[in-house]
């Protein structure tokens, strides 16, 4: 049912948030990802990637699977992939290959983001939207290495 509602980045980026929040308790690196089509959330996923024993399960992989079955087709073109913490370079590549029409990312990635390498992992017609609800997104990723730390 379409309600004609448009939502909002902070919208789908809170949903992406509570993603995250579903891998803090699972004591997965809080990452959250959810991919839209039509303002219509297709897919959700957050790290797998201890539950799996499988270093490539992350949120991004995970979304874009399910969304290219939900749609029947590899391509992403008409979506917008959204998730709490800049994509690695490994989940950069998997959009360009899915052609991940907008990417909408919450907090930066200094150490292992697709942008410390180049923003040409990405298709070149994807759209970068950064740092939507940055500081929450960055709050779970703090807490879960700090918890870890101690």
């Amino acid at each position: 049912m379409n309600t004609g509602i448009i939502f909002s980045h902070d919208y789908f980026m809170n949903q992406a948030i509570k993603e995250a929040q579903t891998a803090f308790e699972k004591n997965e690196v809080p990452i959250g990802a959810l991919i839209v089509f039509n303002n219509k959330i297709i897919a959700r996923a957050h790290n797998l990637v201890e539950t799996l024993n499988d270093p490539t399960a992350h949120a991004e992989m995970q979304a874009i699977t399910s969304a290219t079955n939900y749609i029947g087709g590899k391509y992403l073109n008409n979506c917008i992939l959204y998730v709490t913490v800049e994509p690695c370079p490994m989940c950069a590549a998997a959009c360009f290959w899915a052609q991940t029409g907008t990417l909408v990312y919450g907090a930066s990635d200094e150490k292992r983001g697709f942008t410390t390498i180049s923003e040409r992992l990405l298709h070149p017609k994807t759209l970068i939207v950064k740092g939507i609800l940055e500081n929450e997104a960055a709050a779970l990723i703090i807490e879960f290495f700090k918890q870890k730390r101690k």
